[in-house]
C-alpha cells in the first residue's frame, strides 16, 4: 500500500525549528479531507463550554467547538476518566481539577464539599478539545476531551471531597458515589513537617505504575514530574513524527489517576513534550491536558513555566527546551523572557521571610555523567542564578537513572556531600540530583563507571563525561561531582521540616521502598 507523505523530509526537518515544522504541517495537512479543521492544527486545541474564571488562560485563539462537533451520546453513558489535579498559583486556596471523557459533554462540572456525603458547592468546567489528525496507513484520526475546573477561594489546610460529572452523570448519585476523591489545600501557615515527590521520564507501564503504587504510599503533599511525561512523541527531538501516538495520553491518564486524583501533580515539560502537531511550539497538548499556576512569564506558550510556595519551600518550574544545546527544537523561543523572569522569581523567593527553602525542578541536566550527559545551555543560563540566589535543590530528569552530585560552587566540588550528609548551600554550593528512573527503559553510566549508592558504595574517582556545547558538539571533561550513582527504578522524597532549625531530608526510594541514597540540606 502506498502511504502518503503527511511528514515533514528528515533533511528538511533538521533544518527547522518547532514554528516553522507546525507551519509546514498546517500547510500541508489543510489539503487533506482527513482534518476536521486546518484551525484544530493551527490552534493547537479547541476551546468550549468555557465557565466564568475557569481554566488557566491557555486559549490559543483556536476556533470554538460549533454544536455539529459535539458527538450526541447520552449523558449517563459517558464515564470521566484520568482526573489529574494541580496546584493553582496559590496551593493554599486553588486547586485546578482535570480529567477525560472519550466524547463530548453538555455542562460538564465539579461538586466538592467537606464530607463525601454532601457535595453542595458546583463550579462549571471547561472543555478543551484536542484533534490528531489521520495519517492514512499509520494511524486513525484521535479526538480527545479534556475538562477543567478552576476551584479558588478555597479554606487554607483543608480535606475537600469531590466528583466530576456533567449533565446524565452525577457523581453524587448513588451509582457514581465510587468516583468521589479528595485533596488537601496546603496550610495557612509552614506546617512543622511535610513531604513531598519527585521524578521525571515515566511513559506508561509497569515499572510507571509501580513508582505511582510506591509514591502514593507516603501520602505527599504533591509530587514534581521533571517532564517526558508519556513519551507519545517517541523521538523526543521536537520533530514531526509518524510514529506519534496521541492514544499514549490516555493511557497515561488512566496509569496516573490511582495518585493523581489527590495528589497535586505538577508536571512540567520535557523534550518529549515537545509535539509539533500542536500548535507553534508543540506545546498545544499540554495546554489541553493539563491547568497549572498561570503565574509564568506567559502561560499560554510555556505551560511548564510557574511557581508555588508550600509551607516553608518555594518551588519553581522550568522548561528547559528553551536554553537546551542539545536539542535545538525550541531554543530561545521565549527570547529571553525566561530567564529574566526566573531571576525575578528567585529574587522574591528568597525575599520571603516565610520560604527557608528554594527547590527548582526542569527536564534536561545541569550535571549528569549518564547518556546525554550535561547540557551547557543550562550552565550558561540558569546556573550562575541559582548560585547567586542561594538554591537549595535541583531536580532534573531526562538521563534515566538516579545521579546525585556533591555540592557544586563555580562549576567544581564545593564541598564533598557523602551519603547521610549534611550540606548548607551558602556555605558549600549546590546539590543537583538527576531523578529520571519514573518508569522509562533505564540507562547506564560511562563505560567502566560503577555504580555508587546507600549499601553499594564504590571507591572514589573521577568520571569521564562530556558537556553540549552551543555548537551542537560535545565538550570532554573528567568530573569529581559525580557522587552516587544508580541503574534502577526510583523516586525522590522530600521531607521538609520548619521552625528554629529548618531543614530538607533528601531520599532516593526504590518502588520496593529500599533506600538507595539520602542526605539533608540545612541553612544555618
Amino acid at each position: 500500500m502506498d502511504i502518503p507523505d503527511f511528514g515533514i523530509p528528515p533533511r528538511l526537518a533538521r533544518r527547522m525549528t518547532m514554528a516553522e515544522q507546525h507551519e509546514y504541517l498546517r500547510t500541508k495537512l489543510t489539503r487533506r479531507r482527513t482534518l476536521v479543521t486546518a484551525g484544530a492544527v493551527a490552534g493547537g486545541l479547541l476551546t468550549g463550554c468555557s465557565g466564568s474564571g475557569s481554566g488557566s488562560g491557555s486559549d490559543t485563539g483556536g476556533p470554538k467547538p460549533s454544536a455539529s462537533t459535539l458527538t450526541e451520546v447520552p449523558g449517563s453513558a459517558v464515564a470521566p476518566f484520568g482526573r489529574h489535579l494541580a496546584f493553582g498559583a496559590d496551593p493554599k486556596t486553588q486547586m485546578r481539577v482535570s480529567w477525560q471523557v472519550p466524547t463530548a459533554v453538555h455542562k460538564p462540572y465539579v461538586r466538592i464539599g467537606l464530607r463525601p456525603d454532601d457535595l453542595d458547592r458546583g463550579t462549571e468546567a471547561e472543555l478543551r478539545d484536542l484533534k490528531t489528525p489521520e495519517l492514512a496507513g499509520m494511524r486513525a484520526a484521535v479526538e480527545q476531551y479534556y475538562l477543567h475546573a478552576a476551584l479558588d477561594g478555597l479554606r487554607p489546610g483543608t480535606t475537600y471531597y469531590y466528583g466530576v460529572g456533567h449533565q446524565g452523570f452525577d457523581p453524587a448519585s448513588p451509582g457514581n458515589r465510587a468516583t468521589i476523591a479528595s485533596f488537601r489545600t496546603a496550610p495557612a501557615s509552614p506546617p512543622e513537617r511535610f513531604v513531598f515527590t519527585a521524578f521525571g521520564d515515566q511513559g506508561v507501564g509497569t515499572h510507571a505504575a509501580g513508582n505511582d503504587r510506591a509514591l502514593l504510599r507516603l501520602d505527599p503533599a504533591f509530587h514534581l514530574h521533571a517532564g517526558d511525561i508519556c513519551y507519545a512523541n517517541p523521538t523526543g527531538k521536537g520533530k514531526d513524527t509518524d510514529t506519534f501516538r496521541a492514544d499514549m495520553w490516555d493511557e497515561f491518564l488512566k496509569q496516573t489517576e490511582s495518585v493523581a486524583k489527590s495528589v497535586p501533580w505538577m508536571v512540567t515539560t520535557g523534550n518529549h513534550d515537545m509535539e509539533a502537531w500542536y500548535s507553534p511550539d508543540g506545546y498545544g497538548g499540554q495546554l489541553a491536558r493539563f491547568s497549572l499556576p498561570d503565574n509564568g512569564f506567559d502561560p499560554r506558550t510555556a505551560p511548564g513555566v510557574y511557581a508555588f510556595t508550600y509551607g516553608n519551600v518555594g518551588v519553581v518550574a522550568l522548561d528547559a527546551n528553551d536554553v537546551s544545546y542539545e536539542i535545538p527544537a525550541n531554543f530561545g523561543y521565549s527570547e529571553g523572557q525566561q530567564t529574566r523572569w526566573l531571576d525575578r522569581k528567585l529574587g522574591e523567593l528568597r525575599a520571603d521571610g516565610s520560604v527557608d527553602f528554594v527547590v527548582v525542578y526542569f527536564h534536561h541536566c545541569a550535571y549528569s555523567t549518564s547518556t546525554h550527559a550535561s547540557d551547557g545551555g543550562i550552565r550558561a543560563e540558569w546556573v550562575p542564578l541559582f548560585a547567586r540566589h542561594e538554591v537549595d535543590l535541583v531536580i532534573n530528569g531526562h538521563n534515566h537513572v538516579y545521579e546525585r552530585t556533591d555540592a557544586i560552587k563555580n562549576g567544581e566540588v564545593g564541598r564533598p556531600v557523602p551519603i547521610g550528609a549534611t550540606t548548607d548551600p551558602r556555605r558549600d554550593g549546590i546539590v543537583y540530583v538527576t531523578a529520571g528512573g519514573g518508569g522509562k527503559d533505564l540507562y547506564g553510566f560511562p563505560k567502566g563507571v560503577e555504580e555508587s549508592y546507600e549499601g553499594h558504595l564504590a571507591g572514589r574517582e573521577s568520571v569521564d563525561s562530556f558537556t553540549w556545547t552551543r555548537s551542537r558538539d560535545t565538550r570532554a571533561e573528567s568530573v569529581e561531582w559525580s557522587r552516587v550513582r544508580y541503574r534502577g527504578f526510583s523516586f525522590l522524597s522530600v521531607e521538609a521540616e520548619s521552625g528554629a532549625k529548618p531543614r530538607l531530608t533528601v531520599s532516593a526510594l526504590t518502588p520496593d521502598g529500599e533506600r538507595v541514597d539520602h542526605f539533608e540540606v540545612r541553612r544555618g
